[in-house]
């Protein structure tokens, strides 16, 4: 009997040992496909700058129609993110309720119909008990919402920081980042607690992304009371945070407004350049079925996106800072550098810049007189000479010059 009792033991143990292993592994597994999410920053459209609460199942199926027609699936774009409001309660089981009325068909049905336009849809929850426009956030059904979700086929979560009700923004945010690793799909996690706890220190391996400041407006530079900030703000609020920011980690600088109306063709131009620069997610949140050619021609600018989604992943840096104007460099891949000259002032920059004169220096003092560069304006679409003579260009007032220099042969 006692043998018996021993034999029972050893292989209870055996298979606690066998199971604890075989779960270890899965584990390991999913948090390093977790890893693998968004190696590039993430591109898309969030409904949220156009339309607020007025979201539908309608509504994203024209915009997912509209991203392939426009040629922005083939510029880059693949997330289709509907913000707050598609949500209204939950079930005796606690399942998570889709607006029966906006959503007729079921969140499922929207997401197969996304992704056979070879796109990816993205929802949005909250940390807190509810979200910020007063529906079921996630707090407490974090696992349930992540299984739900993956059921439904989601691609992409933001996750936002209403009715917190005080938490620990690190441990709210890894709860639900430790939901999505075990729901069986990958999900990127995109982390909107509008930089209030200095994400960048944490979030690498919580999330793919992380919003830096608070909602952005249509607006070149602006601070309001309530909490908006315009593009400039934003990118001063960047600058000091390149450190943090790599593959499958990136400061977010929040939703791109170009063709939104608020502000000028030439800061439109700009906010995209620095957006690409600063190697932040490219979402853009205009009504993509009614773009102008100026407003296409922006958001697909294929050379510029090339900037932002280089596979070295740097974020740019403020490298000169003049007052009004602003140099800034972003080393890529194949040693090539991108440089965007910022003029910040309310009248045109006549630049004379002497390449000879000037060393340019990264995070690691790399240096780009060892070479010749060609001088390629990314705006225009071509050459404008190399690094042996200066540059000569008019940037207009709140506009930019930027360009990717590439080792002369």
């Amino acid at each position: 009997m006692k043998k018996l009792i021993l034999t029972l033991a050893l292989c209870a143990a055996a298979t606690a040992a066998d199971a604890q292993m075989y779960f270890g592994d899965q584990k390991e597994a999913a948090d390093s496909a977790f890893l693998m999410l968004a190696q590039t920053p993430p591109m898309g459209w969030n409904s949220w700058n156009k339309f607020g609460c007025d979201v539908s199942e309608k509504l994203v199926k024209e915009m997912a129609d509209a991203m392939v027609a426009t040629g922005m699936k083939d510029a880059g774009y693949e997330y289709l993110v509907i913000d707050d409001c598609w949500q209204v309660g939950r079930d005796a089981e606690g399942y998570i309720q889709v607006d029966a009325e906006r959503f007729p068909s079921g969140m499922k049905a929207l997401a197969d119909y996304v992704h056979s336009k070879g796109l990816k849809l993205g929802v949005y929850s909250c940390a807190g008990s509810e979200t910020c426009q007063g529906r079921p956030g996630s707090r407490g059904y974090q696992f349930q919402d992540a299984r739900t979700y993956a059921n439904w086929g989601v691609d992409y979560l933001k996750y936002d920081w209403c009715s917190n009700e005080g938490q620990n923004a690190e441990a709210a945010y890894k709860t639900m980042s430790d939901a999505l690793k075990q729901c069986g799909r990958p999900i990127v996690f995109s982390i909107c607690e509008w930089g209030e706890n200095e994400p960048w220190k944490w979030g690498k391996g919580i999330g793919h992304l992380w919003r830096i400041t608070p909602d952005i407006r249509d607006c070149y530079q602006c601070l309001f009371d309530w909490g908006g900030v315009g593009v400039l703000d934003i990118v001063d609020k960047m600058a000091d945070l390149y450190p943090y920011a790599g593959p499958g980690h990136w400061n977010d600088a929040e939703m791109l407004e170009v063709g939104n109306g608020g502000m000028t063709h030439d800061e439109y131009v700009t906010h995209f350049s620095m957006w690409c620069m600063l190697a932040a997610p490219l979402m853009s949140g205009n009504d993509l079925r009614n773009m102008s050619k100026e407003t296409i021609d922006i958001l697909t600018n294929k050379e510029v996106i090339a900037v932002n989604q280089d596979k070295l992943g740097k974020q740019g840096i403020r490298f000169m800072d003049m007052g009004d104007h602003e140099i800034w460099a972003k080393p890529l891949a194949d040693g090539e550098i991108a440089i965007c000259f910022l003029n910040r002032a309310d009248t045109p920059w006549k630049l004379d810049y002497d390449w000879k004169h000037q060393t340019m220096y990264f995070a690691r003092d790399i240096s780009f007189r060892k070479h010749v560069y060609d001088v390629r304006d990314l705006w225009q679409h071509k050459n404008i000479g190399t690094t042996d003579s200066n540059l000569k260009a008019e940037i207009p007032a709140h506009g930019v010059l930027m360009v990717r220099l590439s080792p002369k042969k």
